[in-house]
């Protein structure tokens, strides 16, 4: 095997969400494979504080993605520390509980503000950020984009609209910016994303576990679904990172790579 395919030696990494679980997995296996890592967060302590863990220069940076001048100044302190940006992972998102269906709340009722929050973080949260870095990349020539989907892209699930119809758009915007970037500023851009399964986290832990650990009838079903038999964790998905990030993937540009135990596979039957 060419280790080298994987070598990020010298290659300058930024990380929107960095903070988080997923995200800051990520960051270290970048930082790991030899990347400089910018940790942008809306929250700088935990950004600064991972960026101290992962040595080699990195940065924590706070961002807010959802407000275009945020981003642009995050990026004018990452070409201060770097000089240039090869990687950008999107990985701000989320949901929240004012935005999902329950008994005592119905679709008809959800706040119009909670689902505007969630459409535009993780959708918006992708563009705006693939604006501002994207066009240094453009000047550059080079670069890797790489967003976070998810399930709900491929088949929505119940109770999350907003969720479901924003990462539809991510995977839509991901093939969407693949071919504009390629032919419009350079074939060495390229843009990708992930679309992981079922990983517990905190923002979906009351919905897939009970207190004492067991599962609740929402991760029953999807446990059944799940041919892995088994929740993600965080290493599951660095591999595919990697290579999408990493000259491994040099011909790749455009896709939407589930990494799901198998769930998008399986019928049920």
């Amino acid at each position: 095997m060419n280790i080298s395919f994987f070598d990020l030696q010298g290659k300058i990494a930024v990380v929107t969400g960095g903070a988080g679980v997923l995200c800051a997995a990520m960051c270290r296996e970048l930082a790991a494979a030899g990347a400089k890592v910018a940790v942008l967060d809306l929250r700088v302590e935990p950004a600064e504080t991972l960026a101290a863990e992962l040595g080699n220069g990195a940065v924590g940076i706070a961002c807010d993605v959802l407000d275009k001048a945020s981003v642009a100044a995050a990026a004018q302190k990452v070409l201060a520390a770097f000089g240039r940006v090869d990687i950008l992972i999107n990985g701000a998102g989320g949901n929240k509980p004012q935005a999902t269906t329950n008994p005592e709340q119905s679709f008809f009722d959800l706040p119009a503000d909670a689902l505007r929050w969630v459409f535009d973080l993780n959708l918006m949260g992708s563009i705006l950020p693939s604006q501002v870095f994207g066009k240094q990349m453009a000047a550059q020539k080079s670069g890797v984009i790489l967003n976070i989907s998810s399930m709900n892209a491929f088949r929505p699930l119940t109770r999350i609209p907003a969720y479901s119809a924003a990462k539809a758009g991510v995977s839509n915007f991901t093939q969407w910016l693949a071919v504009h970037m390629a032919q419009e500023y350079s074939p060495e851009i390229r843009v990708n994303a992930i679309a992981p399964g079922f990983f517990v986290g905190d923002q979906n832990r009351r919905l897939l576990l009970n207190e004492d650990g067991s599962l609740t009838p929402r991760g029953q079903q999807i446990m059944s679904h799940t041919p892995m038999g088994r929740f993600g964790v965080p290493e599951d998905l660095l591999g595919t990172v990697l290579w999408l990030v990493s000259p491994a993937s040099a011909f790749v540009t455009g896709i939407v790579v589930p990494v799901d135990g198998g769930f998008s596979a399986f019928s049920g039957v």
